[in-house]
């Protein structure tokens, strides 16, 4: 289960309701995904700039975004799906976000303290044309020395072993007392791109499917596309107890990089 923290719906597969189905989502991203020990490490992180602006790119239904708010930061969270903004956007606490529906490429310059990535969302970022122009975006949203912040599987760790029907069974009770049984199926693995289909079997026989692909890259990727963008990484940490990288069972790549000066264009 752990290993399928945070995998946020992408697209839905419909039956006859259509559009209505995308109002379940919500509820069975938040049950499935609550509070967890990397919203605790990304929360105490970024509370060691006080008051910081912060950006949380890739936000989904805000379950950290609202806690950072709440924490006393100035807080944007920006995400591409308008069903998750909804969601988070009807969550209490809300009104003290700054919401954006959009993608890095809407960040103003030099706007923020930190800039957070959470949930493995940078791997949902698979073209690495796409990669780099959000690491660009990200520098040039982020004041110099501000610090960026995000997590990804690490490879070696090969976690989506896992992600079969029978380890990755799980059952979702809804607040409002329904139960969902779910699953993870691996469909392909191709060099560093993996997929999957999670899926979401309603007691009333509908079935969610939510397919999803993740790429994943080595620490030498990640330090080598940083450095590129303007980043100095200080810190690359292998889970979420700070071990270093291989030492913890989280098979996490969680980096601390900070941005350089920015560069003024001849």
């Amino acid at each position: 289960m752990a290993d399928l923290h945070a995998q946020r719906p992408r697209e839905i597969i419909r039956g006859d309701e259509g559009a209505s189905m995308d109002q379940r989502v919500g509820p069975l991203y938040d049950v499935e995904n609550p509070w967890g020990r990397d919203d605790d490490f990304f929360l105490a992180a970024v509370d060691e700039t006080p008051a910081a602006r912060v950006l949380d790119l890739g936000c989904g239904t805000g379950r950290l975004t609202l806690a950072l708010a709440a924490a006393g930061h100035t807080v944007t969270g920006v995400d591409p799906h308008r069903a998750s903004l909804d969601v988070a956007r009807a969550k209490p606490g809300a009104d003290r976000v700054t919401w954006i529906e959009g993608t890095s490429v809407v960040l103003p310059d030099a706007a923020y303290d930190v800039a957070v990535l959470t949930s493995h969302v940078a791997q949902e970022i698979r073209a690495e044309a796409d990669w780099t122009r959000t690491l660009a975006d990200l520098r040039r949203a982020l004041v110099p020395g501000g610090r960026l912040i995000f997590d990804s599987r690490d490879p070696a760790a090969r976690r989506w072993e896992r992600w079969n029907p029978r380890d990755s069974r799980r059952r979702i009770a809804l607040p409002d007392g329904t139960v969902v049984q779910a699953w993870t199926e691996l469909t392909e693995v191709r060099d560093d791109l993996v997929s999957f289909v999670h899926h979401y079997l309603l007691p009333d026989g509908d079935e969610l499917r939510s397919p999803g692909t993740l790429r994943f890259r080595t620490e030498e990727e990640l330090r080598a596309a940083l450095a590129d963008a303007g980043f100095t990484v200080e810190q690359i940490h292998g889970g979420w107890d700070r071990k270093p990288v291989g030492a913890s069972d989280d098979g996490e790549l969680i980096v601390v990089a900070r941005a350089g000066a920015a560069i003024t264009p001849r």
